[in-house]
């Protein structure tokens, strides 16, 4: 709707996974560098965790593209109980054939595809999304399928990604002995107010924009009501641009960004409350925060913790 009136070739903010639109902050090229080396040091578990929206699916979809010509890759996303057992599940992954009947049958049918990739010199590698909605026994069954490897070779790769709950389950004392076979893991955090303008700034370069469409102001009223992180930052800017778009202005400012808070807060849907000021475990970024916060009132006269 808005794009040909910002010389736009594509919807920039879109929340859609899209590889293509993957901005590396320092952070994410570690947590991507951290994945690429799981696979390249043929390590057995690597667990990838991160926060509601922070870019965890789209790191893997990257991957997915980086390797899908190099290893035989399944994904599994649908995680809950509801859609059948693991080996349903990793079955379907791979495009495995089998009119397997019970659980020990689908297991020996999996055993099957991963010696023949194995004999082929084929890396078979299985990652997991969204793995914090595993139970402690899905979890526990996925432990025992990695018992195919030994120790003179790795047959099958685990990469689990999630977000933090995971890591409390796998902290529970039923699964130590899966936390002592990760071998690689990493926590991506949210952006910083420079990643966040950054990260505005490239998505809408690789849509096509050649203008700086947010104003600084916005940017740091984006950063203040996201907290960084990526998913609700595309929410706040897909919305300002539909905003923008109906009044007319090629230019977003501070104005639009807080007119978008108010009309999804006051619809009843609350995603936006200053996420940077009240998490109490990032006290540095509450910091930063208050600052552009002060600077914003100072600049404009206007308080945009206060400004629903």
């Amino acid at each position: 709707m808005y794009t040909k009136f910002y010389g736009l070739t594509k919807k920039p903010f879109s929340l859609i996974p899209d590889p293509s639109f993957l901005y590396l902050s320092a952070k994410h090229k570690k947590a991507l560098t951290t994945l690429q080396y799981g696979l390249v040091s043929q390590a057995g578990f690597t667990v990838i965790t991160g926060e509601i929206g922070s870019g965890k699916t789209t790191l893997v979809r990257s991957l997915l593209e980086e390797i899908k010509a190099q290893c035989e890759v399944g994904l599994i996303t649908n995680t809950h109980s509801a859609f059948g057992d693991l080996l349903t599940w990793v079955l379907a992954a791979f495009n495995i054939e089998s009119t397997a009947g019970n659980k020990a049958e689908r297991y020996r049918a999996f055993v099957d595809f991963i010696t023949d990739k194995s004999d082929a010199g084929t890396r078979v590698v299985l990652i997991v999304d969204e793995a914090q909605n595993m139970d402690i026994q899905t979890l526990e069954e996925l432990r025992l399928l990695s018992n195919i490897n030994t120790h003179q070779e790795i047959m099958l790769q685990l990469v689990l990604v999630g977000q933090p709950e995971l890591v409390d389950k796998l902290n529970q004392p039923e699964l130590i002995q899966f936390s002592q076979r990760i071998s690689i893991e990493y926590h991506l955090t949210p952006l910083s107010y420079e990643e966040t303008v950054q990260y505005i700034d490239f998505r809408l370069k690789v849509a096509g924009s050649t203008e700086k469409i947010f104003q600084p102001s916005a940017c740091a009223a984006i950063f203040y009501y996201s907290g960084g992180v990526p998913r609700l930052i595309n929410n706040l800017g897909d919305l300002a641009l539909v905003f923008a778009f109906a009044a007319d202005k090629k230019k977003i400012n501070w104005k639009t960004i807080v007119d978008v808070i108010s009309e999804r807060t006051t619809g009843g849907i609350k995603r936006f409350e200053g996420k940077v000021c009240l998490s109490p475990n990032i006290i540095d970024r509450s910091t930063e925060a208050e600052k552009l916060r002060r600077a914003l009132l100072e600049a404009t006269g206007v308080d945009i913790s206060k400004s629903l």
